[in-house]
């Protein structure tokens, strides 16, 4: 079985590129796809809660991320530096993550067989 990590490195709104992302793991988990998710930099904010994109035109894809486990996409990481960076914690998020720092993180992206970066 092949290795997919996504790294969301991205603020959600704006671009396409978080839907992209989120859009490719649920495909890729559908056809039995190891994947992983990361989330660095402002791509972070993709998984605070309370989000209302559609008062700035946007669509609601945030929510679909709740849908990760029912893909059987369990390992959803946050570098710990970005939260920092940030001010935010955990307990902010909207979906239940596992913390990385840069070391653990260099650790997971070289054990993937395909990083792709949004």
């Amino acid at each position: 079985m092949k290795k997919l990590c996504i790294v969301f490195r991205r603020a959600p709104h704006g671009t396409a590129h978080g839907r992209e992302g989120l859009d490719l793991a649920l495909l890729s988990a559908s056809f039995e796809q190891e994947v992983s998710l990361l989330f660095m930099d402002e791509g972070v904010l993709n998984l605070l809660k309370q989000q209302q994109p559609e008062l700035i035109g946007a669509k609601d894809y945030i929510a679909t991320f709740k849908a990760l486990p029912l893909y059987d996409v369990e390992t959803v990481l946050v570098c710990k530096q970005s939260l920092a960076e940030l001010g935010l914690s955990t307990g902010l998020l909207s979906i239940p993550v596992t913390v990385f720092n840069h070391e653990q993180i260099a650790g997971h992206l070289a054990q993937a067989d395909e990083v792709l970066v949004f």
